[in-house]
């Protein structure tokens, strides 16, 4: 009875004795060749800011950002019953659990038995043999550091996954908006396109009874036929979008969207943040969660380095059990039952034709690979707010222009209506104006769209919108 006490003693004190070597190479540092700060025009139209009141943008939750109720409403019921976004929080559930089984590699699995063997046979009587053990099978020393970098691997992973459901939220957040925002704006154009053709319905009735007085010819006529079915292909067109608009916002939130939720024309403000501060540094992308994402996944890779590594020196692997063993039932636990085993088992790698120098170099490639891919998401990350600062400037002037062209065809058109029913013009002068005010209502329209689309763009770029706020 005395015996198995100091041998399960010293197997216990075995098994949490590990190694506290790593193979695991120091991490690559990441050159993505970018500027330090942001290429900022001066006289930034208002965007979304990185630093509002000392706050990140990527601290800046989306319903901060955004100015309307009725969209905060939209993108909350999205984010709630999304698909996509569904199937990325289970991704992040699957790889919690797969880390967790990664994880449970690093302590012995200790498990109990109770057994019942009977045997016999045409010249054997008929025995019975009653056992009942606890052990631990198959438990590795991590003495070179393996199952520990393959359980850190595991944990970037999940990380990495993390992530990319922030970043699928922070996608889902902008084409909820930038769809919200273009169904308003179509709508606009609808309204614009209506309104056209009811005064050019009027327009080519006057001109047909102007024809039947002799007053009007029948190019005149034409002419005013052509403007009238011009607008309402228009209206049709315009309709159509804007059922698309509405069934594609529907799909981003996985449910029917009350009329009430939807704008009515187009939206003045998205947002009302105050604009990029001077000298921001370019370092915020590192928080973008693709960003981390990739991060994530290079920090992964490099682990797997260690694990492959590791590969190439011996590996000890522990099995033990102490238990009792009777042909009675009853006995089982009685005086002189006990019984144990300790199997400890070295592994030497000593050929392998060549399996763990290439694992071990597919390894370096993937860690490679990843650092690339981090690289390029910064990359890319970079260009994405480049970009949308650009516009920001850009678009502001386009849109002053449009708008000062606007009131000017306004007034043209005005002009042109008085002077043709004076007589002092040509009815095709009046069509050229009419032609020229319905197109820069158009524009005004579209230039409004894409300048608040940038706005969005921008927010996202920087890494904001994955928190309620």
């Amino acid at each position: 009875m005395n015996k198995p006490v100091p041998t399960v003693l010293a197997l216990a004190a075995s098994l949490f004795v590990a190694g506290c070597a790593t193979l695991e190479p120091d991490l690559p540092e990441a050159t993505p060749a970018i500027p330090a700060e942001w290429p900022l025009p001066p006289d930034t139209a208002p965007v979304a800011s990185a630093m509002v009141d000392g706050t990140e943008v990527v601290d800046i939750g989306w319903r901060e950002f955004f100015a309307d109720p009725r969209l905060d409403e939209v993108v909350a019921r999205a984010l709630d019953n999304n698909r996509d976004l569904r199937v990325a929080v289970l991704n992040v559930e699957r790889a919690r659990s797969l880390y967790r089984i990664q994880r449970s590699d690093r302590l012995p699995s200790v498990g109990g038995e109770v057994a019942l063997n009977r045997s016999g046979g045409d010249d054997l009587d008929v025995s019975e043999s009653y056992s009942a053990s606890v052990g631990i099978t198959g438990f590795e020393l991590d003495l070179f550091g393996r199952v520990r970098n393959l359980s850190h691997a595991a944990l970037q992973q999940y990380f990495a996954t993390e992530e990319a459901r922030r970043s699928a939220q922070l996608a889902l957040v902008a084409e909820v908006a930038n769809v919200w925002l273009a169904l308003g704006a179509d709508q606009e154009l609808l309204r614009i396109a209506e309104a056209t053709l009811a005064t050019q319905e009027d327009s080519h009735r006057l001109t047909e009874q102007r024809q039947e007085l002799g007053a009007a010819s029948g190019l005149e006529v034409s002419q005013a036929r052509t403007l009238l079915e011009n607008a309402r292909s228009d209206v049709a067109r315009f309709r159509g979008q804007v059922a698309q608009d509405t069934n594609a916002l529907n799909l981003l939130v996985g449910d029917v969207v009350e009329s009430a939720l939807l704008p009515e024309g187009f939206v003045a403000d998205v947002s009302g943040l105050p604009p990029l501060p001077a000298g921001m540094p370019s370092e915020v992308l590192l928080r973008r969660p693709d960003v981390l994402a990739a991060e994530y996944q290079l920090r992964a890779a490099n682990a797997d380095i260690g694990a492959a590594r590791a590969a190439f020196f011996p590996s000890i692997t522990l099995t033990g059990s102490v238990g009792s063993t009777s042909s009675e039932l009853s006995g089982l636990f009685d005086s002189g039952t006990m019984g144990w085993s300790f199997i400890p088992r070295i592994n030497l790698p000593i050929f392998q034709g060549g399996r763990l120098s290439a694992a071990l170099g597919v390894a370096k490639v993937d860690r490679d690979i990843a650092l690339a891919d981090y690289e390029r998401s910064i990359q890319a990350g970079f260009r994405e707010v480049a970009d949308a600062l650009a516009l920001s400037r850009t678009l502001s002037e386009q849109l002053e222009a449009q708008e000062a062209l606007l009131a000017a065809a306004e007034r043209a058109h005005r002009l042109s209506e008085a002077r043709y029913e004076a007589g002092l013009d040509s009815f095709l002068v009046l069509l050229d104006a009419q032609r020229t005010l319905y197109a820069a209502q158009q524009s005004v329209v579209a230039t409004r769209l894409a300048e608040q689309s940038n706005r969005v763009n921008l927010y996202k770029a920087l890494g904001g919108g994955w928190k309620e706020g």
